[in-house]
């Protein structure tokens, strides 16, 4: 069997980070983790248990040594920094500047934005932390794979993407667009699971991997449907059209426009899934891994009843 590569998770705090390391050091990865100061110890420690390496530092313009040393490490970098941008971008820079790495995952997990039909300003958003960063891995001729994970089941699913909301409600819900667009919900660590089977994965190299299971894969009219059979109730359905959402984003404010037009572009759009993913520049997660057991809507939801 071959020897895994070594791996390097940068953004453990982050919304996916620490499912990522956990996935590598599970799967037999040499797992390293940087991470900063302010890091729970309890992250720490847990990352310890298993094996992990965790590398002490923050990343800072000042200081890039941290970075380069980490990198220098390593085969794979995986990135799941969220914000800021400088931090994408001396990412690419220490990694240009080692020259060993086998594949970079870098932080565009999320929609496949160069599918997107976004308006402002997610369109200027996604050019600057998603499309931008794409452009100039493939322009160094750095191997990559990019992770489309779509929505985080923790932090959408769970409350039937109603912004604002903690738990799925019993009660209404607001459905932006007519319902129909099919949009994908992932848990956590199935995202890491998958990301981490495509590090040493030929078939992923220079590609997107999607991680867009058909159980996974739901409109919110059918998502609602499914949650109102699971308490026997029935929800009040308001639903804005694409017109009254696009008024909504031309009259709010810094950052909840951008958030409405994020979420015009998944559920009125359906840019999550509006397209097929083809052999030149993709590949989908649970058609490559089909031996990996998915949390289901249908199961992640059963936890709410």
């Amino acid at each position: 069997m071959a020897e895994k590569s070594k791996v390097l998770v940068i953004g453990v705090t982050a919304l996916i980070g620490k499912f990522v390391v956990e996935a590598s050091a599970k799967s037999g990865h040499p797992t390293f983790a940087l991470v900063g100061k302010s890091a729970p110890s309890s992250l720490v420690q847990g990352f310890t248990s298993l094996g992990v390496h965790v590398v002490q530092g923050d990343i800072s313009i000042n200081c890039p040594e941290t970075l380069l040393n980490a990198v220098r490490q390593v085969d794979v970098v995986i990135s799941t920094v969220e914000t800021p941008l400088e931090v994408l971008y001396m990412t690419v820079a220490a990694i240009t500047t080692v020259g060993n790495i086998k594949r970079f995952l870098p932080s565009v997990f999320g929609s496949d934005v160069d599918r997107a039909h976004a308006v402002e300003p997610a369109r200027t958003f996604y050019a600057a932390f998603y499309t931008d960063i794409r452009r100039l891995v493939e322009e160094e001729g750095i191997p990559y794979t990019f992770v489309s994970c779509n929505f985080l089941a923790g932090w959408h699913h769970s409350t039937l993407a109603q912004p604002g909301a903690t738990a799925p409600s019993r009660d209404k819900v607001v459905i932006l667009g007519d319902g129909n667009a099919k949009v994908v919900f992932n848990r956590e660590d199935d995202i890491g699971t998958y990301t981490i089977k495509a590090v040493d994965d030929s078939r992923t190299l220079n590609k997107i991997l999607f991680i867009r299971p058909p159980a996974n894969t739901s409109s919110m009219n059918d998502l609602v449907s499914l949650w109102e059979r699971k308490i026997g109730k029935t929800l009040e359905r308001v639903y804005i059209t694409e017109e009254q959402v696009l008024k909504k984003i031309q009259g709010a404010e810094s950052p909840k426009d951008l958030e409405l037009a994020i979420l015009h572009s998944i559920f009125v759009k359906g840019d999550q899934t509006n397209f097929e993913i083809e052999p030149w520049f993709g590949v989908e997660a649970s058609e490559l891994y089909p031996d990996v057991k998915y949390t289901t809507v249908s199961e992640y939801l059963d936890q709410f009843v």
